[in-house]
């Protein structure tokens, strides 16, 4: 997609050097795709404790060198 916006040149300048990404778009692309990583994330830290694990955790540590 095709989009014109208009960008901090010094943020753009931090932001390559942050990601190591040689051009604009790179870093765009890659600031857009750590973001939705990011709210995933959160997501599924909200989920914590709502479902109830059902397991047998010794039996499951078998093969993994531990007891």
């Amino acid at each position: 997609m095709r989009t014109n916006i208009e960008i901090d040149d010094a943020l753009m300048v931090e932001a390559q050097n942050a990601s190591g990404q040689q051009t604009k778009k790179q870093t765009v692309e890659q600031a857009l795709r750590m973001m939705i990583r990011l709210r995933r994330q959160r997501e599924v830290g909200k989920a914590f404790g709502k479902y109830r694990w059902r397991g047998n955790l010794a039996r499951n540590r078998k093969g993994r060198g531990t007891g």
